[in-house]
């Protein structure tokens, strides 16, 4: 129902996005985004560190920041320099940290911070949609950077920065997922880490790190320091909340040098992030993180293998599974043949959305065979259906895989 007595359209901005669909309930298989397992939410302990933390210092919320400054809850902030310093080698003062509503206002801050439209970033050549997107709403030119199973190519990228010197462009920063990259998962090795700051010295290129998948590793899985803790001097480095505990606390954090962080402060554009959620985190997680995130990432381990297992099943040798190390995807090629993207409204009237390679990569022509898969939130059971939903679609739409060709891989 209409109750406007004006016509808006001809008020509203010139540079609006596309209206906004109604909100539909999930479908039947849910393979897209960053949800996490409902059934994993501690429900009861977060009950628990809120009552303790709220009959503590609940009084602190009559004001702006709790009154502390808009680096945000102090308590979170030690415990994200401790966690950091225990798992990514990152040494830091509690100064340098800042709390953001989600690490997507992280992604809104530091381009800020760093680019003019027209400017060049370099991002992995698949790459997370939402950092793309906004590089790219602020002006951005994006060249991707080529990935193998073990992440950015390094000579790759050292005949790219050349290349893009001899044409008089200087690239603003690299941004980089280095631990748990997303979509493929990977792990970048200590050597190839070395070299990458060995290159944005040598370039005056910053290094921008996004960390938000680097607590979910599979056990007796390792990975190298931070590229922060290897150099902060040419790194700003993001984390997050969402992946570890819950996305819709909407909590992320940044890590900088003050002459960083100084500048970045006035960007923040809101009157502070949540604190009661920050202060119950910090409550929980300052005490259950090392049982939660051990229980979780083997929930998360066993859902990957029941998807792995079922792609074999359902695509067979058709399917081209990178490995992950962590995380909560699971990146697949495809046959070259095949263009995802033709399948995705024949899936959905199936009840499944994944998500095409080309909204992942910074261009569709080495990705249109491309998908990924989220399998933290639906049940094992809900993705051996799906898979198979899914293969049935893609064989129904291309031929591939063939019925008579599928075989169990081990």
């Amino acid at each position: 129902m209409t109750t406007a007595s004006i016509d808006y359209g001809k008020l509203f901005s010139s540079d609006l996005p596309d209206p906004a669909p109604r909100w539909a309930p999930f479908p039947k298989y849910y393979f897209v985004g960053g949800n996490n397992d409902p059934e994993q939410i501690p429900i009861e302990g977060l009950i628990e560190a809120a009552g303790s933390v709220l009959r503590r210092e609940g009084s602190k919320l009559a004001i702006y920041n709790l009154g502390l400054g808009p680096q945000g809850f102090p308590g979170l902030r030690q415990f994200v320099a401790d966690k950091c310093d225990r798992q990514r080698g990152i040494k830091t003062p509690i100064d340098d940290i800042l709390i953001t509503t989600g690490s997507g206002q992280g992604i809104d801050m530091i381009s800020k911070l760093l680019v003019n439209p027209g400017d060049t970033v370099l991002t992995e050549e698949y790459c997370y949609q939402g950092a793309m997107n906004r590089f790219r709403k602020i002006g951005a030119k994006i060249a991707g950077m080529k990935l193998d199973a073990d992440g950015i190519v390094i000579e790759a990228l050292a005949q790219q920065l050349v290349e893009l010197k001899a044409k008089g462009i200087t690239p603003k920063f690299i941004y980089t997922i280095p631990t748990i990259q997303n979509p493929t998962a990977s792990i970048l090795p200590l050597d190839r880490r070395l070299a990458l700051i060995k290159l944005a010295r040598e370039y005056n290129v910053a290094i921008f790190e996004d960390e938000c998948y680097a607590d979910l590793l599979w056990d007796g899985v390792e990975a190298p320091p931070a590229l922060y803790a290897l150099d902060p001097g040419c790194v700003i480095h993001l984390g997050s909340f969402s992946k570890s505990l819950a996305p819709a606390l909407r909590l992320g954090y940044i890590i900088a040098g003050w002459d960083i962080m100084s500048r970045l402060l006035p960007l923040k554009g809101d009157s502070g992030t949540g604190a009661l959620d920050q202060m119950v985190v910090a409550e929980y997680f300052s005490k259950n993180y090392d049982r939660h995130m051990g229980h979780l990432n083997g929930v998360l381990r066993g859902k990957l293998d029941a998807m792995t297992e079922a792609v074999a099943r359902e695509f067979g040798s058709a399917a081209e599974c990178w490995a992950p190390k962590g995380g909560i995807f699971l990146w697949i090629k495809l046959p070259d043949s095949v263009d995802v993207r033709t399948l995705v409204k024949p899936a959905a009237a199936a009840g499944i959305v994944f998500n095409p390679g080309p909204e992942w990569a910074v261009s569709a022509d080495n990705s249109s065979n491309c998908l990924r898969l989220c399998f933290a939130m639906p049940s094992k059971e809900t993705i051996r259906a799906g898979v198979a939903e899914l293969a049935r679609v893609c064989y129904e739409q291309t031929g591939i895989p063939p019925r008579s060709g599928n075989v169990v891989r081990g």
